[in-house]
Order: C-alpha cells, then structure tokens, then sequence
C-alpha cells in the first residue's frame, strides 16, 4: 500500500484566470471565461478530492465553491511557482508531495490513483500534457524538495531536473489541461466521441 499524498493545486481567481478562453472582448465574453475558469478549477479539485491516493487536498488561492476535505491557503500574489511553494510550505513534511495543475477539467480520480501509484516508485517523477511540453503533475517523496520548472518547455527542464516521466495513456484527462480555446474545443470533441469524460460543471457550460 503506498503512503497518501499530500497535493497542493494552485488555483486563480477565476475573475482573472484564462484569459485566452475568451473568445472576443466585452463583459459577457469576459463573464463567460470567468465561469468557464471557475468550472473547470472546481472539476479538476472535486475529481483530485475523490482520488484514493491523496490524503490532505490544499488549494491555493480560492474556489467559487466550497469543496468537503479541501484545505484553502492565501495565494501570495506573487505568481504560479510562489503560490505552489506557499501550499508545500503548508503540506505535511513526512509524507509524498505533489503539485497539480487547476485546469484538467476532464481528470478522473482513477487516473489520478494510477499517477501516484507509478510515481511512488521513484525519488522524483511528473506527467507530461497530451503536447508533450508542458506538465501537468509532478510528485516527490516524503522528506524530498521540489525542484519545479512549470512554464515554457517544463516537460523538459522537469526531466533535466531529475523526474522521471510516467507513461499516462494520451486520452486520460491528467494530460488534458486547457489554456486555449482550440484546447477547449479539441476536449469537447473528445468527450463528445467518448474518448475522455468531462467535469459535470465544465460540461453543462459547454
């Protein structure tokens, strides 16, 4: 049986997150993104919260919902690298560290499990997006830090740093994040052709 996991998830307030998921300018565009960035956060953790694997949950930043067994911790306003440190700093030192994004709106809690699962058998490992530059997971062992390089070309520098890349199924939602509307719109496709499973608050926005 593997150790529970501690999992930070930074996540914006959705009044100024994903910007890129408006699809033109004005207040009901800019409303509609807001929601949209809103939904997909709250999928992503509800999903995360139901994951076996994971024991405490810490959210950086705020939720337009309250989620059961979901630590909230004040984003420092300092961007994405110092939000996740102000949530490890927060986690419990003596078990395994991860930090997830907030924006895999179609994540399932199995997929998340096989993650960990995986991950335990190494110092250091991360999963790749579905376009293999950007990461979306990563996971250190109880009592090891982090060395995070999210970002432009993070797959990479996370595999210089010294993770081990996890083999994840391509259609699993953890490498499904969204940042764009063609992404969006390609993960829409996907779940209407059965491939991947949407968050039932991304979905009904859809």
């Amino acid at each position: 049986m593997t150790a529970l996991v501690s999992l930070v998830i930074p996540v914006r307030d959705a009044a100024s997150a994903k910007s890129r998921l408006a699809a033109e300018g004005g207040s009901e565009a800019d409303a509609r993104r807001a929601s949209l960035a809103a939904a997909i956060a709250l999928d992503t953790v509800s999903a995360a919260r139901a994951a076996r694997e994971v024991g405490e949950l810490i959210v950086v930043g705020s939720l337009r919902a309250p989620i059961a067994g979901v630590r909230l911790v004040d984003d420092p306003g300092y961007g994405l690298l110092v939000a996740i440190g102000a949530g490890l700093a927060a986690a419990d030192p003596a078990t395994p560290t991860a930090v997830l994004l907030g924006d895999l709106p179609a994540l399932q809690p199995e997929d998340l499990d096989a993650a960990l699962v995986a991950a335990s058998e190494h110092h250091w490992a991360f999963v790749a997006d579905a376009e293999g530059d950007g990461t979306t997971l990563v996971v250190a062992s109880a009592g090891l830090p982090h060395s995070l390089r999210f970002g432009a070309a993070s797959a990479e520098q996370h595999r210089d740093a010294g993770y081990v890349e996890l083999e994840v199924p391509d259609r699993s939602g953890l490498r499904r994040d969204v940042d764009t509307l063609e992404q969006l719109a390609h993960l829409q496709a996907l779940a209407d052709a059965g491939v991947v499973l949407l968050g039932p608050r991304t979905a009904a926005l859809l």
